[in-house]
C-alpha cells in the first residue's frame, strides 16, 4: 500500500477559519487554523491510517465545536439546551463540546438563569412560578433558581398588573382572575389587584 502524505493545504474559500488538507493530491478533511498547529499537520508528513482516522475526527469535532460556539454566542443558553442542540445534530462529540464550552465559560447555567429571569416577557409580565418551572425545564438546578429569583427585582404584584393592563376589557373579572391563577399567580394576590384595577 502507498503511503499517505500531506500534499497541500489551502485556505477554507467559505470559512477563511479553515485550511483544507490533501492527503496524496485529493482532499481529506479541514480543520479550523489552531488545529492544524495543534496537530502538526503539514506538507510532507507522513501518516497511518490510524492517524488519518484521529485527523478526520479531529476535523468533524473542530466543526460541531464551531457551530456549536456560533448558536451559543447567539444568546446565553443553559447546559441542557446545548446538549439538546447537540443531539439534534447527532454528533458523538457532544460531551466534549460541553465541557470545553463550559470550561472557557460560553456555557453557564449562572449567568443563563440570570438572563433568562431578567428579559423573559419583561413587558407582557409572567410570574416567578413560571420562571421557576421554565428554567427547571431547560436543566437549572433548583438551588440556582431559587438563588437567581432572591435576586432579582422582579416582582408578582408588578408582572400582575402588566398582565392586567394587556388583558383589561378581554376577560370579564372571573375569568382574567382564572387566567391569571393559570399562569402561576397566586389567588389571594390575583384577585385583590384585579378588583382594585377595577377600582382605579
Amino acid at each position: 500500500m502507498s503511503e499517505l502524505k500531506i500534499t497541500d493545504l489551502k485556505q477554507g474559500v467559505r470559512n477563511e477559519n479553515r485550511v483544507n488538507v490533501f492527503v496524496n493530491d485529493k482532499y481529506a478533511f479541514s480543520l479550523d487554523v489552531a488545529q492544524v498547529v495543534d496537530l502538526g499537520v503539514k506538507i510532507g508528513r507522513v501518516v497511518s491510517e490510524a492517524e488519518l482516522l484521529e485527523l478526520k475526527k479531529a476535523s468533524e469535532l473542530g466543526k460541531i465545536y464551531q457551530r456549536a460556539l456560533e448558536w451559543v454566542l447567539i444568546r446565553p443558553r443553559s447546559r441542557k439546551e446545548l446538549r439538546d442542540y447537540l443531539f439534534r445534530k447527532q454528533t458523538d462529540f457532544a460531551d466534549v463540546v460541553v465541557t470545553r464550552l463550559t470550561e472557557r465559560g460560553y456555557v453557564d447555567d449562572r449567568k443563563f438563569a440570570e438572563y433568562y429571569v431578567e428579559n423573559r416577557f419583561v413587558k407582557k409580565g409572567i410570574s416567578r412560578k413560571r420562571l421557576a418551572l421554565e428554567l427547571k425545564q431547560k436543566g437549572v438546578s433548583s438551588q440556582l433558581i431559587e438563588e437567581v429569583l432572591e435576586k432579582s427585582e422582579r416582582d408578582d404584584a408588578d408582572e400582575i398588573r402588566k398582565m392586567i393592563a394587556k388583558k383589561w376589557g378581554r376577560y370579564d373579572e372571573d375569568k382574567l382572575i382564572q387566567y391569571l391563577c393559570r399562569q402561576g399567580f397566586s389567588y389571594a394576590l390575583v384577585s385583590e389587584l384585579v378588583r382594585s384595577y377595577e377600582k382605579d
